[in-house]
C-alpha cells in the first residue's frame, strides 16, 4: 500500500502532484533543486546551470481559461495570455491556497532513484538527495518524476559542418537567450522555426542589423486570436470540433485546416508551407508574417554548412557577415538520477503506458508526469495525469496487467523521429488524451447524462471550450464550483478587456449552440454513409 510519495520537481507538474497526493491521503515530499517553485516559468536574468528558464518577453500560447488548474481559475482580471511573471504569481497563489510549500524541500538535488532489494514485493524506492553538501537517503513507496521535457538543450552541431571548426562568430542555444541587448546592430541567423525560433526572430528584428530565419520543414503560422478576437484555443478546442475530427475523413480534415490557415495569408507565397506538405509543424505568432512582409526577417532554407563568416544554405544561396547563430532547436529529456535498469525501459513518452507508467516494472510505483506534447495546454494534461496516478497509488484506480499495458504501448507507438523539431508533429490531441486519462480516473463527464439532467451545461460543454473545469463535475475530486466556472468562463475572458466599455449588442459564441445541435443528426448520418460506403466514390460535395 502506497503512503509516502517522492515528488521530483516543483514546477507545474510537481505542484499538481503534491496537491493530488494530499487529496488522496498520501504523504508527499517534493525535492526541488532550485530555491523556488515554477520550474521553467520562473524567469531569471542570468542563465542558471542545469535549469532551463523562459526568456524575458515570453507570452503563453494557451489562454488562461484553457490552462488553469481544474479547481482553481485564474483571477478574472488577469489577461487572457500571460507573461511569465503573472503565471508564476498564479502558481504562488495556488501553492498558498492549498498549503503546498510545507511539503517542498528547496535547494535539494536528487542524486539517484533506485529500486529497493525487495522491489518486486514492496514496490519501494531508495531516493538519495543532496542539500548543503550533505547526502541523505530516503525510502519511498512511490515516486512521481515531474521534471518535464525541457531539460537539456538539443544542439546538433554535427549536422552543421563548419560551425565548430570554421565559423568565427558566436553561436548559442536559445536556452542562453534572455533579451535583445547582446544582439543590437548584429546580423543574426536563427536556426529552427518552432515557437521559440519565431518569437526570437521577431524580437531580434527590432534591434539587429538583419535577421535570417532558417527552416527545414513546412510551417503553418497561426494567431492567438480567432476571427472575432476571442482566444483561438477557446474557439477551436471544443468537443464539437473534436467530434468533427472523428467524423470526417483525415484527408478532408487536413484540407479544411490548411484552407483555414491560408485564409489569414498564403503560406506558400511566404515560403513557409504548402498544402501538399506531408510533414509540417504549427507555430503561434501574430507578428512573424508582417516581419517577413516588411523584410525585417528573411526566411531561408536549411543550413548546409558554415564558413568563417558566412552561412551556405541548401538552395545554394549564401548570407555573408553573420555575427551570431542562435539555435532554436528544442530540448531533449533525460533522467540521470534513475538507475540504468529503469531508464533503459523507455526512450520517450511513447514507451510509457498512457505516457506515464513504464509498463515493464514489476510494481507500478514510478510515474512520469508532464512528459507529453499536446495540441493544448500541457499544464492541464499534467494535472490530469497526477489525479489518475495518485488515485492508483491510493488504490482507487486500478491499472491493467503488465502484459496489457505493454501491448497498448506497442500498438500506439508512432514512427521514430530523429529530433525534437520533428517530434512536434507527434503531438497528441488535447481532448482525446485528457479524456482518456479522465476516463481512467473516473472523472470524465457523461454528455448524455448531462443533456438529460442539465441541458444548458451540456451545450456549454459540447459546443464551448473544453476548459479544465469539465473534469471536476463528477468523480473523485469533484468541485462544487465547476458548473459555475464553466458557465462564467466567457465573462472571465472578457473582463480584462472591459477597461473601456462600448455599447454593442453582438451575440456571444454561445448563441450558436442550438444551431449546431440541430446539425448533429445530419453529421451522424454523413458519418454512417461514409463508413457504410467507403469505396463507392459517392461524395456529398460532388457536383
Amino acid at each position: 500500500m502506497v503512503q509516502h510519495v517522492a515528488v521530483i520537481g516543483a514546477g507545474v507538474g510537481g505542484l499538481a502532484s503534491i496537491k493530488c497526493c494530499l487529496e488522496e491521503g498520501l504523504e508527499p515530499t517534493c525535492f526541488e533543486r532550485s530555491e523556488d517553485i515554477g520550474g521553467l516559468w520562473r524567469y531569471t536574468d542570468s542563465v542558471e546551470s542545469e535549469r532551463v528558464s523562459v526568456y524575458r518577453s515570453v507570452i503563453t500560447n494557451t489562454s488562461k481559461e484553457m490552462s488553469c488548474f481544474s479547481d482553481f481559475p485564474f483571477p478574472e482580471d488577469f489577461p487572457n495570455y500571460l507573461p511569465h511573471s503573472l503565471l508564476l504569481e498564479y502558481f504562488r497563489m495556488y501553492a498558498q491556497h492549498f498549503d503546498l510549500l510545507q511539503h517542498i524541500r528547496f535547494k535539494t538535488t536528487v542524486l539517484s532513484v533506485r529500486k529497493q532489494p525487495d522491489f518486486a514485493i514492496s514496490g519501494q524506492w531508495e531516493v538519495v538527495t543532496k542539500a548543503d553538501g550533505v547526502q541523505e537517503s530516503h525510502v519511498f513507496d512511490a515516486v512521481m518524476v515531474c521534471t518535464g521535457h525541457y531539460q537539456e538543450p538539443y544542439l546538433p552541431l554535427a549536422s552543421f559542418p563548419g560551425i565548430e571548426t570554421l565559423f568565427k562568430g558566436q553561436y548559442l542555444h536559445s536556452q542562453e537567450y534572455r533579451d535583445v541587448e547582446a544582439f543590437r546592430g548584429k546580423r543574426v541567423l536563427v536556426v529552427g522555426i518552432g515557437n521559440t525560433g519565431g518569437d526570437l526572430s521577431v524580437e531580434l528584428s527590432r534591434v539587429a542589423a538583419k535577421v535570417f530565419l532558417s527552416a527545414r520543414s513546412s510551417t503553418w503560422v497561426v494567431s492567438r486570436l480567432s476571427d472575432q478576437g476571442f482566444p483561438i484555443d477557446m474557439v477551436n478546442t471544443t468537443r464539437f470540433n473534436h467530434f468533427l475530427d472523428w467524423l470526417l475523413p483525415a484527408a478532408l480534415t487536413k484540407r479544411i485546416k490548411f484552407r483555414k490557415f491560408n485564409s489569414w495569408f498564403n503560406h506558400a507565397n511566404y515560403g513557409l508551407a504548402s498544402t501538399k506538405s506531408s510533414n509540417f509543424s504549427l507555430i503561434t505568432n501574430e507578428e512573424l508574417p508582417f516581419c517577413l512582409l516588411s523584410g525585417a526577417v528573411v526566411l531561408k532554407p536549411g543550413v548546409k554548412e558554415f564558413t568563417e563568416s558566412s552561412a551556405l544554405f541548401e538552395d545554394g544561396t549564401t548570407e555573408e557577415n553573420i555575427d551570431v547563430v542562435l539555435f532554436a532547436t528544442g530540448y531533449s529529456f533525460s533522467f540521470p538520477f534513475l538507475e540504468e535498469s529503469v531508464r533503459s525501459l523507455f526512450h520517450d513518452n511513447h514507451s510509457l503506458y498512457k505516457c506515464i507508467f513504464p509498463p515493464q516494472l514489476e510494481r507500478p510505483t514510478l510515474a512520469i508526469i508532464g512528459l507529453i506534447r499536446l495540441t493544448g495546454s500541457v499544464m492541464v494534461g499534467a494535472e490530469m495525469q497526477a489525479r489518475w496516478v495518485t488515485g492508483a497509488f491510493a488504490g482507487w484506480n486500478k491499472l491493467p496487467p503488465a502484459s496489457t499495458m505493454i501491448a497498448d504501448v506497442l500498438k500506439k507507438k508512432p514512427p521514430v523521429k530523429r529530433n525534437p523539431a520533428q517530434r512536434e508533429s507527434l503531438k497528441l490531441s488535447f481532448i482525446g488524451y485528457t479524456d482518456d486519462i479522465a476516463s481512467c480516473a473516473g472523472v470524465k463527464p457523461s454528455m448524455l447524462r448531462l443533456l438529460l439532467t442539465d441541458p444548458g451545461l451540456a451545450l456549454a460543454i459540447f459546443f464551448g471550450p473544453c476548459t479544465p473545469y469539465q473534469y471536476r463535475l463528477v468523480g473523485r475530486g469533484k468541485w462544487t464550483g465547476a458548473r459555475a466556472a464553466i458557465l462564467t468562463q466567457w465573462q472571465r475572458t472578457l473582463k480584462p478587456l472591459r477597461t473601456r466599455v462600448v455599447d454593442d449588442s453582438s451575440s456571444s459564441p454561445s448563441s450558436w449552440h442550438w444551431m449546431c445541435l440541430l446539425a448533429l443528426p445530419a453529421a451522424l448520418a454523413l458519418r454512417f454513409l461514409l463508413s457504410k460506403y467507403p469505396r463507392c466514390g459517392w461524395s456529398p460535395w460532388a457536383g
